[in-house]
């Protein structure tokens, strides 16, 4: 037998002796591979929470991407993550689309968030309520001057439909909670693709109004206060007020697994819901569940 063919029967039998899916001992690879997708709003906690986890189990490895609630639904059901970031709860059809692809969707509270509502720091409205917003959003009110401000036009901004965010704020603002009411977003709201782009919008426009969770918006913007009916009282989006549930727009945010997770995946999310990774949800400006008495 020449050097060539004894070369190709030893990589053969190495080859045979791995195992398909298993790592080679002699391997640097990481022993276990966990793809994390959805939620823009997760994001930059779920990349927070894969660094800090990595540095302290250096045998995982975590991808995070984000795309929208409704892009790592997908994903989940088409079997291509471990996890679905979602800032909203599954919708009915998506648990029965995965349940008829075999797959029977877990939910996981992780943290929890208020959307804030933002205005550039020129504009003199610094309270609405949520008929208020509801009705700027969906186009009976047009100018500012309805809801004490100036003589401008209103420049609607939101995220697009894919978003979680967008869901949960068509259906608890817009819509008021109601679920056999038919509200829909203005046809000139601008749908934009994410968080920064919503904020950049604001910060040059100072007709704009847009939405975001809490921990993205910088100090540089203004922060309206919202009440849940009129007359007050008018509350600011912080820790305390979601928790004590005074501030009316907050919600839960979601990982989603396929099936009851096992092993590394279910480590993971025990950490998750841990007081160690709790604390980084207060520091990135989101609610920790560890804090919250329903």
């Amino acid at each position: 037998m020449d050097f060539r063919a004894r070369l190709a029967l030893l990589l053969l039998i190495l080859l045979t002796a791995c195992g398909a899916g298993e790592q080679d001992p002699s391997s640097n690879s990481p022993a276990v591979y966990i793809e994390n997708k959805g939620s823009d709003t997760m994001v930059n906690l779920a990349l927070a929470w894969a660094e800090r986890y990595q540095a302290e189990y250096p045998d995982v490895r975590i991808s995070v991407t984000g795309g929208g609630s409704g892009t790592g639904i997908a994903a989940l059901v088409n079997g291509t993550v471990d996890i679905a970031n979602a800032s909203r709860a599954m919708k009915s059809e998506e648990i029965e689309t995965a349940q008829a692809a075999g797959i029977d969707p877990v939910e996981f509270i992780v943290a929890r968030d208020a959307i804030a509502v933002i205005v550039h720091p020129d504009n003199p409205v610094s309270q609405l309520t949520l008929q208020q917003l509801s009705d700027i959003y969906s186009g009976r009110i047009d100018n500012w001057s309805e809801v004490g401000g100036e003589d401008r036009p209103i420049v609607r901004l939101s995220r697009e439909t894919n978003s979680g965010t967008h869901v949960y704020f068509l259906e608890t603002v817009l819509r008021l909670g109601d679920k056999t009411n038919t509200t829909l977003f203005s046809p000139d709201t601008l749908l934009l693709p994410s968080s920064e782009v919503i904020i950049n919008e604001v910060r040059q426009n100072p007709n704009a109004i847009g939405y975001d969770g809490l921990g993205y918006v910088p100090e540089d913007l203004k922060i309206v206060t919202v009440a849940e009916a009129d007359g007050g009282p008018y509350v600011l989006p912080m820790i305390s007020t979601v928790n004590d549930k005074s501030y009316p727009i907050a919600r839960d945010l979601y990982m989603y697994t396929a099936g009851e997770p096992t092993g590394a995946l279910l480590d993971y999310l025990d950490w998750i819901r841990s007081e160690e990774a709790q604390q980084i949800v207060s520091e990135l400006g989101f609610v920790p569940i560890l804090a919250y008495n329903p």
